[in-house]
């Protein structure tokens, strides 16, 4: 089950796990626990496993019916373990949102084509740098 992580945001392993998912530079990192801070359109969970923090994601409702991914991030021993699939069902449970969207770099671009999302290249959006918008769409319920 994700956990609200505001309150915990000076924790040194929420601020690690953060990290994993901004260029990994301090300024960027306290940049985005500002935003969380300042932000109520932003949220912050985490997933724990035997009572360890394992990953977290962030989110805003960018539409009536749209989530926007902002950071998602499994410690990297514990990556491969669905916890990041786990954590995008239970965002979508908790919610039901007609469309999911994430903004990736090609690192991150196959765990999102495999969790189901329809990729598009943004094309060259920093110096080096292709960016992808990922998007999943909620399947039609069709009746019989």
């Amino acid at each position: 089950m994700l956990k609200n992580l505001k309150p915990r945001l000076n924790d040194p392993e929420v601020q690690e796990l953060l990290s994993y998912s901004v260029f990994p530079d301090p300024d960027q990192v306290n940049q985005a626990i500002q935003e969380y801070e300042t932000q109520e359109t932003l949220f912050l969970s985490g997933y724990e496993d035997e009572e360890q923090l394992v990953g977290l994601i962030g989110y805003e409702h960018t539409g009536p019916s749209e989530i926007t991914i902002r950071h998602i991030a499994v410690l990297p021993e514990n990556r491969f373990k669905n916890y990041g699939r786990g954590m995008i069902s239970q965002l979508l449970a908790a919610h039901n949102p007609d469309t999911l969207i994430a903004e990736t770099d090609h690192e991150a671009v196959e765990f999102y084509r495999n969790s189901g999302f329809i990729v598009y290249s943004l094309g060259e959006l920093y110096p080096g740098v292709e960016r992808f918008r990922c998007v999943l769409e909620k399947e039609d319920e069709q009746n019989e």
